[in-house]
């Protein structure tokens, strides 16, 4: 590979789980930069997603689009991240101006990246700028350069793949052979033609003795990633991950850990079962509950979901008795593999691969689509991420578009084949025409937001209505909010959940605020000021941890069983209490809970004046689908007539309760529509925002956020 530019540097230790040093790479000027950061810096911003959330506002402006120029593709971890100590440190966030969305995104992901760039001593990176031809970056900490160089050109099948590419380039930068001294991030020809376009995390696992991949898969980062020209990022560092974060108190840091590793491997067999099933588990508990998303979300259960459960996962695909973490030192060991499977379909046929996943979310992307073969979901899953794809975004986009086909709002003229729900080679072919940008593949790669618009001038020139009156309906089952399309939960019978999809400061992404469980399986949210309550706590503690670089399901998929003592087990307090110790055992710090929501919550309130200084701030932003609050058309309904007639008995009379069933659900939509925006009012005041959604002054004031950008932002709205 040509050198294009490089710098040499003095990689920086980490103490206290900081190197207190950001990289700086200009593709668009092929400059290196090296920038020190003031104690201040980490103190208010904490790492992951703050240092990205900070990189933005002050870099970026409201004009900024992911195609800018000065757009920022912000990678880092946080001082938790990187200890094998303890369980889940190998997360890491990406952060940019999403495609999808035009306002911040970011997506959480694991792997060795995150750790290995602080080891080569950088808490974050920050690249602007658009290459003038096909780039890699080489963050190598060993031999302490740092460089930009052409990206080296492999044969046609490799290049346009992004765990084939990233593959190939950690084999040639080590000489022929992987090492868990390197990873890197990718991204490959789907995020070229389509605004969902993910970074795949790629590490090697000894264990398994092959390169595993990770997905930032939310937003589109991919997409930002290679419009940016820049194919790859590796970093190498061969210092010992033990601990690597140079605790100030050492012992704690262990006892925190061992504390944390007790409970789940005695709580997990109790209960989700993750270290055997994976995520996969969720797929039956989604079902029972009228929670697994079927045709478009219009069903929460059905008859061929067993098809999809985790028992036929591993007992047909998964390597059974092979614990699999995203790092080292995790118990948990959630992340499933399925090794040597054959591809039936599509232009690789016939090949056998090793596929990392399915995860639930892929598994429930292709239950939206009314398909219930687990062999697709695995095909499914790795032309996804080869392409780099978004499986969630891919499969709730190719949901809409069929039922605009069965609904009548498309015709197989428009699309050019019969797109029905369960139809496997017509989902086939589409998953190719999106990776490659052709035929129809052109306008669903453009995901829901503007894909429903083009639908929407489609049907009003030949029916002769508006385009409006056409976009109103559609906007009914179309699943998304903010242009970010929804994850893998139906929110109709859960307003927890509703709210939790709906005030997503980044779009409707569990990874903000997943509710669903303690609401719809736990029913430990029965009040409007429960879940207000939830959809202010819950969001800011999954800050915290997108903050810190730490993965989530430790704590909120394992519940202590200490937690049913306190006053709200759902909180599963007595867990969090072993991340506080582990927080002020590495940093030397003495936070509190308290601290560390407020610590939170400025990063929260943060991302909220970006969203408002990009026009997705107020509560109009807030709305969602028809369909995530309630049943859109009668068959919905009917399928689940007793439960809904119940819940309108609670709400009204029995005597305002109409005998037709087309007044009853007209009734119910109202009521349920009424119910959402009462949860607005009650969230706005629980958060300190007016009644549009509108932070108030002395809320932004409260948590030192008010420079000139904020007061002039906040000057806009009235406030």
């Amino acid at each position: 590979m040509d050198i294009l530019e490089q710098i040499r540097y003095e990689p920086a230790r980490v103490t206290g789980g900081y190197t207190d040093r950001i990289l700086e790479i200009d593709l668009s000027k092929l400059e290196l930069t090296i920038r020190d950061l003031t104690p201040d810096f980490k103190n208010k911003y904490i790492g992951g997603r703050g240092y990205t959330l900070k990189l933005i506002w002050d870099g970026t402006s409201g004009e900024t689009r992911y195609d800018s120029p000065e757009n920022i593709l912000a990678m880092a971890s946080g001082p938790l991240g990187n200890e094998p100590g303890f369980p889940g440190t190998g997360k890491f966030i990406i952060g940019t101006i999403s495609p999808l969305t035009d306002t911040f995104v970011d997506s959480n992901v694991g792997g060795h990246f995150g750790p290995l760039l602080k080891l080569a001593g950088f808490d974050a990176l920050a690249v602007t700028g658009i290459a003038n031809s096909d780039s890699v970056v080489i963050i190598d900490g060993d031999q302490r350069t740092v460089s930009i160089m052409a990206a080296p050109v492999y044969d046609k099948e490799i290049d346009e793949g992004s765990l084939s590419f990233g593959k190939k380039l950690l084999e040639d930068i080590n000489n022929g052979e992987y090492s868990d001294s390197l990873a890197a991030v990718t991204a490959g020809k789907g995020a070229c033609n389509a605004r969902f376009g993910i970074i795949n995390s790629l590490f090697f696992d000894r264990k398994r003795n092959r390169i595993r991949a990770k997905q930032a898969g939310r937003g589109g980062t991919g997409t930002v990633m290679r419009t940016k020209g820049l194919r790859g990022i590796v970093v190498r560092s061969s210092l010992s991950k033990a601990n690597g974060n140079n605790a100030v108190n050492k012992e704690d840091v262990r006892r925190a850990g061992a504390r944390l590793r007790e409970v789940i491997s005695q709580a997990d067999p109790k209960q989700l079962h993750l270290s055997a099933w994976g995520t996969t588990i969720l797929s039956e508990y989604m079902n029972k509950f009228h929670l697994f998303p079927i045709n478009n979300y219009q069903y929460g259960q059905g008859s061929e979901s067993p098809n999809l459960f985790a028992s036929v996962f591993l007992d047909r695909y998964f390597t059974k008795d092979m614990p699999d973490g995203c790092y080292y030192g995790c118990n948990l060991a959630c992340s499933k593999s399925s090794e040597d499977v054959e591809l039936t379909r599509g232009p690789y046929a016939g090949q056998r691969v090793d596929i990392d996943g399915p995860e639930y979310e892929t598994v429930g992307a292709v239950s939206c689509m009314g398909i219930f073969d687990p062999h697709f979901v695995l095909e499914y899953n790795w032309y996804c991420d080869e392409y780099g794809l978004d499986t969630i975004s891919t499969g709730t986009t190719t949901a809409f578009f069929m039922e605009c086909f069965e609904r009548g709002f498309l015709t197989a003229d428009d699309i050019g084949y019969e797109l029905t729900f369960g139809n496997v080679g017509a989902v086939d072919r589409l998953l190719h025409e999106i990776a490659d940008a052709k035929g129809f593949g052109k306008i669903a790669g453009q995901g829901i937001a503007r894909g429903k618009k083009w639908v929407a001038e489609k049907y009003a020139a030949r029916n002769g209505i508006s385009h409006d009156g056409a976009l109103a309906e559609l906007n009914k089952f179309a699943m998304e909010v903010k242009g970010l399309e929804f994850s893998m939960y139906v929110t109709k019978e859960s307003l927890a959940q509703q709210g939790g999809y709906g005030f997503a400061l980044k779009g409707p992404q569990h990874d903000e605020s997943w509710l669903i469980f303690i609401d719809q399986v736990h029913k430990e949210l029965p009040t409007l000021k429960d879940k207000a309550n939830a959809l202010k706590w819950f969001p800011l503690i999954r800050t915290w941890f997108n903050a810190t670089g730490l993965c989530k399901l430790p704590w909120i998929d394992v519940r202590n069983p200490e937690a049913a003592s306190t006053d709200e087990p759902a909180k599963n307090l007595p867990t969090l209490a072993y991340y506080i110790d582990y927080l002020n055992a590495t940093t030397g710090s003495n936070k509190t809970q308290k601290d560390i929501l407020d610590d939170s919550e400025r990063l929260y309130i943060l991302q909220k004046l970006i969203n408002l200084r990009h026009g997705k701030g107020t509560r109009v932003s807030d709305q969602i689908p028809l369909r995530a609050m309630g049943p859109v058309y009668l068959n919905e309904y009917e399928s689940r007539a007793e439960y809904y007639d119940g819940w309108l008995r609670e709400q009204v009379s029995d005597s305002e309760v109409p005998a037709i069933p087309e007044k009853k659900h007209e009734l119910l939509i109202k009521k349920r529509i009424e119910a959402y925006q009462q949860l607005c009012d009650i969230v706005y005041e629980e958060k300190g925002f007016s009644s549009d959604g509108i932070p108030k002054r002395e809320t932004v004031e409260k948590f030192g956020l008010m420079d000139e950008q904020a007061h002039q932002l906040l000057q806009e709205f009235g406030m």
